[in-house]
């Protein structure tokens, strides 16, 4: 039996750990992938405070990761399937058929990168289609790639991309990029970086892998051929919460609903990162979901058991 159960290993989940381990709460955190989820993605993280000259995506999850287990969090890999509610007892399934009991639960679970959902794309996933730059980039020394969409991450990766390739499309639906406004300066002055404004890729064609982008131009709907070798997917995020199963209420898009303390519409579940409903998602709001929701968790806990 835990006190309390962080589902996600991300830095919502990570910084949940630390606190709840400092509560003297008995504390899992069950993290399906990588422990420090996206974070391990990106190559480098310059907008986490405290680190003035930015810091290693995965060196930073590394870090977090030490201060919860150094407080007393467990960390468990598997993937969960389920929650099943008694009384107060939660009970969380997973994927090797095994359940564990808490009395509080703190959902932590992220998001995944959202597809574009065109002809090729899954045909040639791996072969091509990417959404890590961190991950494959290196696979396209002195080639040309593309980089589909326009906020912080399609630009921040296309930059990073062009230490590998020999050039970079950014590809946009709209004639003005969302990313911070540091991130687009650094992308229009790098030589590397061709802007593909207003257009959408329509199909992803290849043989043995991506060879070429079809793309339309949504405002004079002409059609035009991009050769590439690899296409990098930055169009947003959609929450992992297909397992909940009505267990709390969700928004128009899947995201958790909850309020200024994490507490989700089930009383004793709570909810942090970037699989929440809020207007920012980064980092530096993860970490404080996840202190808010441990801290709400502990007065759950004195109060009811």
């Amino acid at each position: 039996m835990y006190d309390v159960i962080i589902i996600g290993g991300g830095p919502a989940g990570l910084t949940a750990g630390l606190y709840s381990g400092r509560a003297k709460l008995k504390s899992l955190i069950i993290e399906k992938g990588l422990t420090g989820g996206l974070v391990t993605t990106t190559e480098w993280v310059e907008n986490y405070p405290g680190f003035e000259e930015g810091i290693l995506g995965a060196e930073l999850a590394q870090k977090m990761e030490k201060q919860a287990t150094r407080f007393g969090a467990e960390i468990k890999q598997g993937a969960v399937t389920g929650i099943a509610v008694n009384e107060k007892i939660k009970k969380v399934l997973l994927e090797d058929g095994s359940e564990i009991e808490s009395r509080s639960i703190i959902l932590a679970t992220g998001a995944h990168p959202r597809y574009l959902k065109v002809p090729g794309e899954d045909e040639f996933r791996g072969r091509g289609v990417s959404y890590c730059a961190t991950c494959d980039g290196a696979f396209f020394r002195g080639e040309t790639i593309a980089v589909v969409g326009g906020g912080d991450s399609a630009v921040q990766e296309a930059i990073f991309l062009t230490k590998f390739a020999e050039k970079v499309y950014i590809i946009h639906r709209r004639d003005t990029l969302r990313a911070e406004k540091i991130l687009q300066e650094r992308a229009f002055n790098n030589p590397k970086i061709e802007m593909v404004w207003d257009s959408v890729v329509e199909k992803i064609e290849g043989e043995n892998g991506v060879s070429k982008l079809h793309v339309k131009n949504v405002k004079s709907e002409e059609m035009s051929a991009i050769d590439v070798q690899g296409v990098f997917i930055y169009i947003g995020y959609n929450p992992n919460t297909e397992f909940l199963a009505g267990l709390a209420n969700l928004d128009g898009e899947n995201y958790l609903v909850t309020d200024a303390n994490m507490n989700t519409s089930s009383t004793g579940i709570y909810a942090a990162g970037d699989v929440r409903a809020k207007p920012l998602k980064q980092i530096a709001t993860a970490v404080g979901d996840g202190a808010i929701a441990a801290m709400a968790a502990e007065k759950y806990i004195e109060e009811n058991f």
